[in-house]
């Protein structure tokens, strides 16, 4: 873990922009504190300097709020040397010139159009703008040095993300694209249905709801008409063979676990929780799954019945007891399994077995 002293202050109502713009000024080398509001966003204001601040315009369900305006009047009047940026749902051409002319703002962001390289190299410009104050000489050097995460080392192939929210679906595109996949962006059923059929692709992102439809604001409860066109969609996912995550902000603990039993997702995560690192680990234990399955697939009945059974620890005297067959068919089965899988051991064919999926009923 990296230590510096150089502060980012973010003020945003929604825990998921919280998460996710705290992620990437942490790989700046920043300490980063947090406030929902304007009324706990103030006696940090006046606690510590900060060299960053990324603030919302509205913070609350109101989107006629503009409370924001006033922490960027809060920062400018009690830390003027701090670079300020607005990131919001909904700037106006009016708004961004009115917050970079009467309130100095460094830039003002659009959430839709959000991207999280451009974003990076946004801070980096932002940071080198900022004047260094006595608590951060000696820690600014750390900014860039995690540049070599985000080098894309292998292109993967086609990843199909499938989101009817610009905001998540530009996050996750990026997301992929750092890892090194080709993203195929969807808003609709119809439209990611045209890509499967189209193209072979090595994952795939889905929301299971792609009608837009939220949480009760008041109440907490789900809309009565819930669409659930994403799961609709695991179906075709699940035969081609393509592996899938499903990242979503609704669904029961019933479609979840359907989800995993009837169409064999990879995983869920959930939105609120959502952690770029977790998703980046899944996508790859995802994308390593289906290579196995793929390579699998070129595997006769027999050899699977082979490899099932090696799997699961016998001897190719037991395998042979139990397909009757002899032990020399065993081995020639065998032989060809390492041959189409690339493997020259036991173990490691045990290994592609089980990262499969195979499974023998006891």
């Amino acid at each position: 873990m990296k230590s510096t002293n150089a502060r980012a202050l973010i003020v945003e109502d929604d825990r998921s922009w919280q998460q996710i713009l705290s992620e990437i000024l942490t790989d700046a080398g920043l300490s980063v504190d947090v406030a929902d509001n304007l009324d706990d966003a103030m006696p940090i204001i006046r606690a510590v300097p900060h060299r960053l601040a990324v603030l919302d315009l509205s913070l609350s369900k109101d989107h006629h709020n503009r409370e924001g305006l006033r922490v960027l009047d809060a920062v400018r009047q009690h830390n003027p040397g701090c670079v300020t940026i607005l990131l919001t749902g909904f700037a106006t051409v009016e708004l961004a010139v009115n917050v970079l002319t009467d309130y100095g703002a460094f830039t003002c962001l659009r959430k839709e159009n959000f991207r999280r390289s451009q974003f990076r190299e946004l801070i980096d410009r932002a940071l080198a703008s900022a004047p260094l104050t006595d608590s951060d000489v000696g820690s600014a050097a750390v900014v860039g040095e995690t540049e070599k995460v985000y080098t894309v080392r292998d292109r993967l192939g086609p990843a199909l993300v499938v989101e009817d929210d610009a905001g998540w679906r530009g996050i996750l595109a990026e997301l992929l694209e750092d890892a090194g996949y080709e993203p195929r962006l969807c808003t609709s059923y119809g439209e990611a249905l045209g890509y499967l059929r189209r193209e072979k692709h090595t994952l795939a992102v889905i929301d299971l709801s792609l009608s837009g439809a939220v949480l009760n604001d008041i109440t907490g409860d789900e809309p009565s008409a819930q669409n659930m066109d994403g799961y609709r969609l695991l179906a075709g996912t699940r035969a081609g063979g393509v592996p899938t995550i499903v990242v979503s902000g609704i669904g029961s603990p019933e479609d979840i676990e359907r989800a995993y039993a009837e169409q064999g997702i990879f995983a869920y995560l959930a939105k609120q929780t959502f952690d770029r690192r977790t998703f980046l680990q899944t996508a790859k234990e995802a994308r390593s799954a289906g290579i196995s399955a793929s390579e699998l697939a070129s595997l006769t009945d027999r050899e699977r019945e082979v490899l099932d059974l090696l799997a699961q620890g016998m001897t190719n005297k037991e395998i042979a007891q139990v397909l009757v067959i002899t032990t020399n068919t065993v081995k020639r089965h065998l032989k060809s399994i390492f041959s189409k899988l690339d493997i020259h051991t036991r173990s490691a064919a045990a290994a592609k077995a089980i990262s499969g999926g195979m499974s023998s009923e006891e």
